[in-house]
């Protein structure tokens, strides 16, 4: 018997943050812009890089589905915008991968700066030679369910954090941190004071030993 994908999309309150302030968050690791929300927003560490030196910012599309099963994945594929980062909650699921090699093509050609999914990947080596960031709790060979039911645009638990639309998302080797969109600005201005002190350590400690 033929299913029906169950599937709610939240469109009302999808306004993305401004590219450039999206952007000036690039200039800044992860671990500072971390120290700059007093070690909040931190992604659990079980979510890392599927290739070293993976690394994106962007505004945050968030993706539900049910554990082992990615429709509402491949239906997010219509809501991309430019500058995006694809944030799924799979549950942590072990046992089925949420996104491959297609997945991730389809993300990079809609103009998507990553994904970060709270469950497992396969293809990894694909993955990593077409140098598309990606950040997963693991990777196993079994392929996803496509039955549903899914919601894209609601706020979604990542790594035991809440990631809304239009968070900012920023992620590097040491992980993945989520910046709420209204208080981006002012952790801007925080990231760059931390980003100065660290500098300024930095060469006391080069003075010191040179």
């Amino acid at each position: 018997m033929a299913t029906t994908l169950e599937l709610t999309v939240r469109t009302a309150s999808w306004t993305r943050p401004p590219r450039e302030l999206v952007r000036a968050f690039e200039a800044f690791p992860v671990a500072n812009i971390g120290d700059a929300m007093e070690r909040l927003g931190i992604v659990d560490g079980g979510i890392s890089p599927v290739w070293e030196g993976a690394r994106c910012v962007g505004s945050a599309l968030p993706v539900l589905g049910a554990a082992g099963d990615n429709a509402a994945v491949i239906e997010a594929l219509n809501y991309i915008q430019p500058g995006d980062v694809v944030v799924i909650n799979g549950f942590g699921h072990e046992h089925r991968a949420l996104v491959g090699e297609q997945l991730s093509q389809r993300f990079e050609a809609a103009g998507a700066t990553g994904a970060v999914i709270d469950g497992y990947i396969r293809d990894r080596a694909t993955i990593t030679e077409i140098k598309f960031p990606v950040f997963a709790r693991g990777v196993t060979p079994a392929g996803p369910f496509k039955n549903g039911p899914g919601v894209i645009g609601e706020p979604v638990a990542i790594g035991g954090i809440v990631c809304s639309a239009g968070d900012i998302v920023a992620a590097d080797d040491d992980g993945v941190v989520i910046i709420p969109r209204a208080r981006a600005a002012e952790i801007l201005e925080r990231v760059i004071a931390v980003a100065a002190h660290e500098a300024e350590m930095t060469a006391e400690i080069t003075r010191e030993y040179s």
